[in-house]
């Protein structure tokens, strides 16, 4: 009952990154949202068992890459458990962190770390905006009761 009532939220699609061991890591992500304006944070939820958090957690940093609407495919290779989540994707450094800004999304933030707390089977990560812009792709990616959905 509980995950059918929340299913009724929409939301849109992340996709968090890191670098660790100079190899990018990532984690599709449905649970993200800003938090404060000054100083600029934003959270994420990832759950326990992800085997890429430890991994972004011990970088230090994140970068948080909002999905456009035709990155369904990419959603679900991030959410993936395969060690090749990046075969074919395409991606840059971002500006403050390094962490992969995947191309063609609707926008990102690079972020640094502040804290991350238990919460049940998640965890809660602030982390303080360094960097972020927006492109010019118009439609997010969204999750409505357990399906992807578009604005059209």
């Amino acid at each position: 009952e509980f995950r059918e009532v929340l299913g009724r939220f929409a939301s849109g699609v992340t996709v968090v990154t890191a670098m660790s061991g100079g190899a990018p890591v990532g984690l599709t992500c449905q649970s993200f949202s800003s938090v404060s304006l000054n100083p600029p944070l934003v959270l994420f939820v990832p759950a326990k068992p992800s085997r890429a958090w430890p991994a972004i957690q011990r970088s230090g940093k994140f970068c948080v890459n909002f999905l456009a609407a035709d990155q369904a495919e990419l959603s679900n290779q991030m959410a993936s458990k395969g060690v090749e989540k990046f075969a074919g994707v395409g991606w840059s450094p971002a500006p403050a962190t390094g962490s992969p800004l995947i191309d063609g999304t609707l926008g990102y933030v690079d972020c640094r770390i502040q804290s991350a707390h238990e919460a049940g089977d998640h965890y809660v990560v602030l982390g303080r905006v360094l960097e972020l812009a927006s492109s010019d792709v118009a439609d997010p990616l969204l999750f409505f009761q357990g399906k992807y959905r578009t604005t059209d």
